[in-house]
């Protein structure tokens, strides 16, 4: 399908780029080596006006259209095949303003651009782990992170947000504006629209913060996790570790006698002063020989860093997600014999200790839905040849189904399969009654389904 862009290159100050155009190729590639999809164009906006002249485009020419962030979520929802996407890269600016402790953070900004600007400040909001992530595909399904025990999670703390609807409106969604706009937003992975920029809570963290990161021997996973949820259960919301399972990579950090053997890890960045980071985290340092104990003191924006190398661009991915009634021992020995399985050396299985302040919100206060689920398991099936995926993607989905015994019956929807996968995954993250309003607010802002997604026209 060709189309003559002319018109949209008149009307908005960015670039338009087509299948035939220089950069074309580069700029359609997304995070995920997976996700192979050819728009007919790529509108990539510098404004609000841009975006605005980029929807009516598309509109008039009955094309769906998929807007772009920072590129990075796993489900690919930032391309289409054969329809228009609104590129929102380059509006990635960030403003602190350190008196009202908030930040004002563009469409299309990635997390590290939010740390580096708001640790100049002295504070943090709360985003994921891994700091190529864009803020809006994060912060519009959840946004887990490690100040999700003290301060919420990412959509907790989103005040309001700037939306360009499918109309060509643009509007401030906030608690006194549009308000039904501002609650799908936070955690509903709704596509009403495409949001421009996002306001933020920001809180006092670092600079200097200590951090634990400590290998173990995965036939001690059980007794690991076990103590993990035990000290959890019984200490401060700033403890909020991150477990998984994996296989020892090559890496000077590593001893090399232990490449390839299977690990525990605990992962925990802890906010507060460094000295109380590391008698507060001293515990999950101390649960016997460890593999390797990489632990110690970083900045802030360092310490949102340490997963980076882990998830580079282009490598293959596909994640689900099952949240657990908890932690009995058969589920310990399913997660052990599941990771024990993995058919890739390079995927995971995360085990994310929930509660805290992301557990006292209502569950009907924001789309997100149901905060009781005290762990969340993240099936993260990472690997590198296209012949390999129908093996390692079997593997992720045959983990959640054993793990559906010990299952609430929800889901996160950062980690929530390929967006094909339909709308049966927003419900089961979302709850019903939620899923039926964001259903209702698709409807006022998108009736015609212009903005593809799981709610209503499909991505």
């Amino acid at each position: 399908m060709e189309l003559d862009v002319g018109a949209l290159r008149d009307r908005i100050s960015g670039s338009v780029l087509t299948p035939s155009d220089p950069g074309y190729e580069e700029t359609r590639a997304l995070w995920n080596g997976v996700i192979d999809r050819r728009p007919v164009a790529i509108a990539r906006c510098r404004s609000d006006d841009d975006v605005r002249e980029a929807i009516g485009f598309g509109r008039e020419r009955g094309l769906k259209i998929a807007v772009r962030g920072g590129g990075h979520q796993v489900a690919g929802t930032g391309s289409i095949d054969d329809g228009l996407v609104v590129d929102l890269s380059e509006m990635n600016e960030v403003l602190v303003d350190p008196e009202r402790r908030t930040a004002r953070v563009g469409g299309g900004a990635r997390l590290g651009d939010v740390d580096r600007a708001t640790q100049e400040q002295g504070l943090a909001v709360p985003v994921g782990v891994v700091s190529e992530t864009g803020v809006a595909g994060l912060t519009l399904s959840g946004g887990m992170g490690y100040l999700r025990r003290l301060h919420g999670l990412s959509c907790d703390n989103l005040l309001s947000a700037r939306v360009v609807t499918a109309r060509g409106e643009v509007l401030a969604a906030s608690e006194d504006e549009h308000a039904d706009l501002l609650w799908a937003l936070r955690g509903g992975g709704a596509s009403v629209g495409a949001v421009t920029s996002f306001e933020f809570r920001a809180h006092p963290v670092g600079p200097d913060v200590a951090f634990c990161f400590v290998l173990y021997r995965a036939e001690r996973g059980i007794e690991i996790l076990r103590a993990a949820d035990e000290l959890v259960g019984s200490g401060p919301d700033a403890v909020a570790p991150l477990a998984f399972y994996g296989r020892v990579p090559e890496a000077e950090a590593f001893p090399a006698d232990a490449v390839g053997e299977p690990f525990v890890a605990i992962l925990a960045p802890h906010p507060g002063p460094a000295e109380e980071g590391e008698r507060a985290l001293r515990p999950l340092r101390e649960l016997g020989e460890p593999i390797a104990d990489l632990s110690g003191r970083s900045t802030w924006v360092e310490a949102q860093q340490l997963l980076d190398e882990d998830y580079p661009n282009g490598l293959r991915y596909y994640w689900t997600s099952v949240e657990l009634v908890g932690l009995p021992e058969a589920a310990l020995e399913q997660l052990r014999a599941s990771a024990e399985a993995a058919p890739s050396d390079l995927s995971t299985i995360d085990v994310w200790f929930q509660g805290g302040a992301m557990a006292r919100v209502d569950p009907e206060a924001t789309a997100f839905g149901d905060r009781s689920a005290p762990i969340l398991i993240g099936i993260e099936a990472n690997w590198e040849r296209a012949e390999d995926d129908e093996g390692n993607i079997a593997w992720a989905r045959r983990c959640a189904e054993e793990l559906e015994p010990f299952s609430t019956g929800g889901t996160y929807l950062n980690f929530a399969g390929f967006f094909e996968e339909g709308d049966e995954q927003v419900r089961r993250a979302v709850g019903e009654r939620n899923f039926e309003r964001l259903a209702a607010v698709k409807e006022t802002y998108d009736p015609d389904g212009v903005f593809v997604g799981r709610r209503g026209a499909r991505r």
